[in-house]
């Protein structure tokens, strides 16, 4: 997947703007999300967001940008472990990546649909919200060959999937009153990584010997 390169703004204001927006966009859904409501909620002078971005597609790159910066934080791909640490270190740093999303940052899950969502109808914007996505792709596929996988692209996709499915059924969907503990996480990794890499108790998983 190749990113699209597009002018990354910094500015304190674009920050608010870009977070406002996300909000909204959790609180009230796409239609909640104007230029007016934006100016409205940030308490900034009307005008203030069309002057930063002057169309909806502007505005919408601009909440792409911010979301992309919040899962950063949050998933943290840069410290992924390294897998000579065994599968257990693997499985605890996405276990924690995860139960932080869904215990503390439920509202960025949310307006992360929003914009997936939109993006199927806006092929401006499709292109736009994948490259923002693309930054964690890169650093899973690389752990997964690290750690010895056979099929380093269609498992770090699997491990997305299963990731990405957990967090819409604990997040909106029908088990959002039961989000799992930091342990049940930890087992559900576990149990992943080691069907993908090869099965058995590899080194680090619980009950294989040190």
């Amino acid at each position: 997947m190749t990113a699209r390169t597009s002018p990354a703004p910094t500015s304190p204001r674009a920050d608010l703007i870009g977070d406002t927006a996300l909000a909204l966009l959790a609180e009230r859904g796409m239609r909640g999300l104007t230029h007016r409501a934006v100016d409205e909620r940030a308490g900034l002078p009307q005008g203030s967001t069309s002057n930063h971005a002057r169309t909806r597609q502007a505005l919408l790159e601009t909440a792409v940008r911010r979301q992309a910066h919040h899962d950063a934080q949050v998933l943290a791909p840069d410290e992924l472990p390294a897998p000579d640490g065994g599968v257990r270190a693997m499985a605890d740093a996405l276990a924690l990546a995860l139960h932080r999303f869904l215990t503390d940052h439920r509202p960025l899950l949310v307006s992360r649909y929003e914009l997936a969502l939109e993006a199927t109808r806006r092929p401006e914007l499709r292109s736009f919200f994948d490259a923002a996505g693309a930054a964690f792709h890169g650093p899973l596929i690389a752990m997964m060959a690290r750690a010895g996988s056979p099929a380093p692209e269609r498992h770090a996709l699997s491990l997305v999937a299963w990731c990405e499915g957990l967090m819409f059924s604990c997040a909106v969907g029908s088990f959002h009153s039961a989000v799992p503990s930091l342990d049940e996480l930890r087992t559900g990794f576990d149990e992943l990584l080691r069907g993908m890499l090869g099965g058995g108790q590899l080194p680090g998983a619980p009950g294989a010997d040190a």
